[in-house]
């Protein structure tokens, strides 16, 4: 992994990033220019090599970087970096630092670069929320890099006891499912048709629910008598002498 910055413009946030994603990978998997490049090297070589043998490039995008005047120069390694990875076909993802930075504008970049204003970035921001940033990077990058995801150090959370596991084969239809239930639960077998209730209560299927004194209710094609029952009214009567 390579992360392409410029000196003076995100430059702390390249070795921020260098120092996490060493934590989370190793050393000997993220290249950045000013730890990398062992003194005595040839740096133009040892850059582009870099480049060429990365499975992913990072830029570093600061509150200036589309306004700096290197970038429009064809000698920039700034720019050549970026240029030979879409040269090699090298993914490239651009880091932007801080909430108040803008996102590339096309018209800001020299027209070799003007196809990174069109590549999806991700946001770091430094001051209120880096953990979290870095940590996503970390998970981007293993996500999009198999060698990078079999080196990951981030430990791994064994299931506890109170873990909640759903599975579903063969489902059509809306799909609930949740982390916890409260009060009672049941089963469902596959091939089940009509109402289903859990929990207490009742349930009634076509048929109304009828109750107190005096309801009555007629079914169709009814052939038998009909009887209605309005309480025993003594039971009234005596209620009122008592009030």
């Amino acid at each position: 992994m390579f992360i392409n910055y410029r000196t003076g413009d995100g430059e702390k946030t390249a070795a921020l990033l260098e120092e996490n994603l060493a934590h989370r990978f190793g050393n000997e998997h993220i290249f950045r220019a000013s730890n990398a490049i062992p003194p005595g090297a040839t740096y133009p070589e040892a850059l582009l090599r870099a480049v060429r043998r990365s499975g992913l490039v990072l830029t570093v995008i600061g509150p200036n970087w589309s306004n700096h005047p290197r970038l429009h120069a064809e000698d920039d390694w700034v720019r050549k970096e970026i240029q030979e990875a879409f040269t090699c076909g090298i993914e490239v993802i651009p880091i932007i630092e801080g909430r108040t930075t803008e996102r590339l504008d096309p018209a800001d970049l020299p027209v070799p670069l003007q196809r990174l204003a069109d590549v999806q970035s991700v946001r770091l921001d430094v001051q209120h929320d880096l953990p979290s940033g870095l940590k996503r990077i970390g998970d981007i990058l293993a996500a999009k890099l198999p060698r990078l995801k079999a080196v990951d150090r981030t430990p791994r959370r064994e299931p506890e006891a109170g873990d909640v596991r759903n599975t579903i084969d063969e489902a059509h239809g809306n799909i609930v499912q949740a982390g916890s239930f409260t009060g009672d639960a049941g089963t469902i077998s596959k091939g089940s048709h009509g109402p289903t209730h859990f929990g207490s209560g009742d349930i009634n299927q076509h048929s109304p629910r009828i109750s107190g004194a005096g309801a009555m209710y007629i079914a169709r094609d009814n052939q038998g008598g009909i009887r209605q029952n309005f309480g025993d009214t003594r039971d009234k009567e005596e209620e009122d002498d008592n009030r």
